[in-house]
């Protein structure tokens, strides 16, 4: 039985996606779902009535009822810190979800609006700040600090004593080496390899894999 009744910001993916993971893997009951009006275009999403954000309050009522914000990386995260904020100013507590798939170790817990996807490997003295999602297969090494409205994609391997700062967005196979410090606002892409710490608001890729002018069936596996 569900313990809990929980309203989704969002409508996008990421909203189906946390519909999915609340309904399969928590004690969340997802009833609703809300938007803000300029795109709350239809009455129900999921077979769920979708309110606009404005007449939320009128609905569900913050003392029975919990928020999600499910949204993505948008603006460096700022979109979902915003509306974030928003929630918490109508008085409705955040909340989140773990998988049950991930191997959550540390003995401190993420802060609100969490999003951690299965298969992540977050080791002792991790430290999560509030709305923070990571998505599936990461590694957060020992005594790593990543701080409010973070987004981590997949497959991350994050060493040992690192603070990831607010705003920041690591694509997929980002590798951050021992003791880095990332910087507010940055933006590492796929592939990345960082040793040092970068600076505010900076973007780093990796050298692009090239193609050659000899075809595939031509090389000798």
């Amino acid at each position: 039985m569900k313990l809990k009744k929980v309203i989704i910001f969002g409508t996008g993916d990421i909203a189906q996606l946390a519909k999915y993971y609340f309904d399969t893997d928590s004690n969340y009951e997802v009833v609703a779902f809300t938007v803000d009006s300029d795109f709350c275009t239809q009455d129900t999403f999921e077979n769920l009535p979708l309110l606009p954000f404005g007449q939320i309050l009128s609905h569900y009522s913050p003392e029975n009822y919990e928020m999600f914000i499910a949204l993505s990386y948008a603006q460096m995260n700022n979109l979902r810190e915003t509306k974030y904020f928003a929630a918490k100013k109508m008085n409705y507590k955040i909340a989140s979800y773990i998988s049950s798939k991930c191997s959550y170790l540390s003995q401190f817990p993420p802060g609100e609006n969490a999003f951690i996807l299965e298969d992540n490997t977050i080791q002792p003295y991790v430290k999560i700040g509030d709305n923070v999602t990571l998505w599936s297969g990461n590694h957060i090494g020992h005594h790593s600090v990543i701080k409010s409205h973070n987004f981590i994609s997949s497959h991350v391997v994050i060493s040992g004593h690192c603070t990831i700062e607010e705003n920041c967005f690591l694509g997929v196979n980002a590798t951050i080496g021992h003791q880095v410090i990332i910087a507010k606002g940055t933006l590492l892409g796929a592939g990345s390899v960082v040793t040092k710490n970068t600076e505010e608001d900076a973007i780093y890729v990796p050298s692009k894999s090239i193609m050659l002018t000899k075809k595939s069936n031509e090389v000798k596996l």
